[in-house]
């Protein structure tokens, strides 16, 4: 008879923070750590997290100023000290090793963890997450003009995203036949806990921070030559944000890397979790076994 692994919800206190997180699977299997982007949180998951159970031990985080993980008022919301949160979350765990899932602003996350032990890496499943220049598109360009001369000035040129208008437009950025597929709750939910007091800003001085994974680019690609992390790449081709010559980039670098496009948006897994989640047990079993 199959086993069927439940995810289960839980709290951890990491170094003053309160993180939410959602567990499937166990421990007898490689470990997966899935970081999700902006604007969502580990329900971005929700419907991978069973299948994926079948063969690792699945952990998806809410990352600090998302979900409900709670920090200090103090916390410092920039990508290094998120990676330092996350990194001691996994110790916590006793997560030695693992998958890591990269994907817009868990990207930076994931990196830094990367960079800092390269051996903890068993793999990378990479969805629609940037780590070159050549996936920073037109798009870009006010975000750059601002972290070149943070003015107020140049801060209203920016376009509004931190609002219920913006957030909905996340999911709903993908042709037509897709809309359909998308639910609700996922844009609603995201803009409730963004609405939160100060949360707008929280989110907007993440985004700044932006610019320091974008310093990290050059080191990021040395990684990738030198360690070689086998790759699976999963791309919704209609993202907003990055451009599908980033695609390519990863191809440029990486020797043992399964590339796939799809039909789909930023967030991939709202129109196309099913096919996600059989390529990423694929990957994992044909991966696990020899670096484990």
């Amino acid at each position: 008879m199959r086993t069927v692994r439940k995810t289960k919800h839980r709290f951890t206190e990491i170094q003053g923070s309160r993180v939410f997180y959602r567990e499937a699977g166990t421990s007898e299997t490689p470990a997966l750590l899935l970081l999700h982007g902006f604007p969502s949180s580990s329900h971005s998951f929700r419907d991978v997290m069973t299948p994926l159970a079948e063969v690792a031990h699945v952990i998806a985080p809410d990352l600090p100023g998302f979900g409900f993980t709670e920090v200090p008022q103090d916390y410092d919301h920039t990508f290094e000290n998120m990676a330092r949160t996350i990194d001691a979350f996994t110790r916590q765990l006793e997560l030695s090793r693992f998958f890591l899932y990269v994907h817009d602003f868990g990207a930076p996350i994931a990196y830094r963890l990367a960079l800092a032990e390269p051996d903890r890496v068993l793999g990378l499943i990479i969805q629609n997450g940037n780590a070159h220049e050549e996936g920073l598109g037109e798009a870009w360009d006010t975000v750059r003009a601002y972290w070149a001369d943070p003015t107020p000035e140049r801060r209203a040129q920016m376009p509004e995203y931190l609002d219920f208008e913006g957030t909905r437009a996340q999911y709903l950025s993908v042709p037509d036949r897709l809309q359909p597929l998308i639910a609700p709750e996922g844009w609603h939910t995201d803009w409730e806990r963004m609405n939160q007091p100060g949360g707008v800003e929280v989110q907007f001085r993440i985004a700044m921070d932006y610019a320091n994974h974008v310093a990290e680019f050059a080191r990021i690609s040395e990684f990738h030559e030198r360690h070689q992390p086998p790759a699976l790449l999963l791309w919704g081709r209609h993202d907003v944000f990055f451009e599908i010559e980033e695609v390519l980039a990863y191809h440029r670098e990486l020797e043992r890397l399964d590339m796939h496009l799809f039909d789909a948006g930023h967030l991939l897994l709202e129109t196309h979790s099913a096919e996600c989640a059989a390529l990423m047990n694929d990957f994992i079993l044909e991966v696990g076994a020899s670096r484990q």
